[in-house]
């Protein structure tokens, strides 16, 4: 029996994804999808598993985010969808797993570091 939520992450975004037969109605933080994330390239990130495995229209579902911006936010969305996708369809799974979206992205901002205005960037030398 497929679980209650599915939970994507992506940098420092955590989104919490509820999935039950529906229409195919997306909303995220009370919202609808298309307000939510605002730009066609974001909506198209999220909503990649359901174009990859042809499901659309059959699921509702609910999603709650946190953290980051609005880009990791559509990524952590993602990553819930395709997990949830993936335990409610075993059909799927290899579709998912070729186009990547069953792996978790785990690049993160790196740490600024003492001595320097960035983490990688140095204040300017002089020689004299």
């Amino acid at each position: 029996m497929p679980k209650e939520n599915y939970i994507g992450r992506r940098k420092t975004s955590t989104a919490r994804l509820y999935v039950k037969p529906g229409t195919g109605k997306f909303v995220v933080n009370g919202q609808p999808i298309d307000e939510y994330l605002s730009t066609q390239a974001r909506i198209n990130v999220a909503k990649m598993p359901l174009e990859v495995t042809e499901l659309e229209g059959q699921y509702d579902f609910k999603v709650t985010v946190r953290g980051g911006g609005v880009t990791g936010q559509a990524g952590a969305i993602s990553l819930a969808l395709a997990r949830a996708l993936d335990d409610h369809n075993e059909d799927v799974h290899t579709k998912l797993k070729e186009v990547g979206l069953l792996t978790r992205d785990d690049r993160m901002v790196e740490r600024k570091k003492y001595g320097q205005p960035k983490a990688r960037k140095k204040f300017q030398f002089s020689k004299r």
